[in-house]
């Protein structure tokens, strides 16, 4: 009959509405149980405020000086966010393959664990790492490399796991019958399929990871942050300006690095 869906999609229509229903109450009940002044947000006074705000940070400080002490923090924060993903990127797929069951008959004992330590590392705060770590390392870019790292392993290997446990199963399916090992099928059948995908998650994290460590370098991480919070500290608007400034060119850089590699591997 016309109109009527056929009975093995009904239950996946009945379970989609009903999360659909769910998300909805849990965003009414945010609105409700936030304090969200618009009123006070959208005020002529406030608007004032901050049209002031943003007309102090025109024009830019391009004066020689300080830009050749802007880029050498630029080319810490990218090579601080460059390294820590990299580490993160090796850690994160030595931890997905426990952290992840590979097919039905796969036990996957380790899974439960992993996928634990794979929550903690991504539910600290690059913030609460770096202050760790600063202790141990001292100040300078060597802890926040280590804490974006630390909080990224977290992040990617969850993304890689959830990948190799949705990756189709007939070529590793074929190795196993011929008495493959899990690791080279892991090598030779399931890795090529998901070398676009995990990549991209890895050059995502990359452009987040920019943006972190600048925000680590407020605790002594180093680079960018670190001169944003010492001329924001002193109201210098005009080398904060440059400073936001370098800070967006190095996310269109690595954001146009990450679309060249997707048109590369497309081909």
């Amino acid at each position: 009959m016309k109109g009527v869906l056929p009975s093995p999609l009904r239950p996946v229509r009945t379970k989609a509405g009903w999360f659909v229903a769910a998300l909805g109450l849990l965003v009414m009940l945010s609105f409700w149980t936030l304090d969200l002044q618009w009123a006070k947000f959208l005020a002529p006074d406030a608007l004032r405020k901050m049209a002031r705000f943003l007309g102090e940070l025109f024009p830019p400080n391009v004066e020689l000086a300080f830009l050749n002490r802007l880029l050498p923090a630029a080319l810490e924060t990218l090579a601080m966010s460059a390294l820590g993903t990299l580490i993160a990127a090796l850690l994160g797929l030595a931890l997905a393959l426990p952290a992840s069951k590979t097919h039905s008959a796969d036990p996957a004992h380790w899974r439960a664990p992993t996928r634990l330590l794979l929550n903690a590392l991504r539910s600290v705060p690059e913030l609460v790492w770096a202050a760790l770590l600063l202790i141990a390392a001292g100040l300078g870019p060597f802890a926040g490399t280590l804490a974006l790292a630390l909080h990224t392993s977290g992040v990617l290997g969850r993304l890689f796991a959830e990948a190799i446990e949705n990756a189709p199963q007939g070529p590793a399916f074929a190795l196993r019958v011929r008495g493959v090992d899990e690791l080279r099928v892991f090598l030779y059948a399931t890795l090529p399929q998901l070398l676009p995908q995990l990549l991209s998650y890895t050059l995502y994290r990359w452009e987040n990871n920019i943006r972190a460590a600048a925000v680590l370098g407020v605790v002594g991480a180093g680079g960018l942050g670190q001169m944003l919070a010492f001329h924001m500290g002193l109201f210098q608007m005009g080398e904060t300006s440059s400073v936001l400034i370098a800070m967006i060119t190095l996310v269109a850089l690595v954001d146009g690095l990450s679309y060249a590699a997707r048109r590369l591997m497309a081909q």
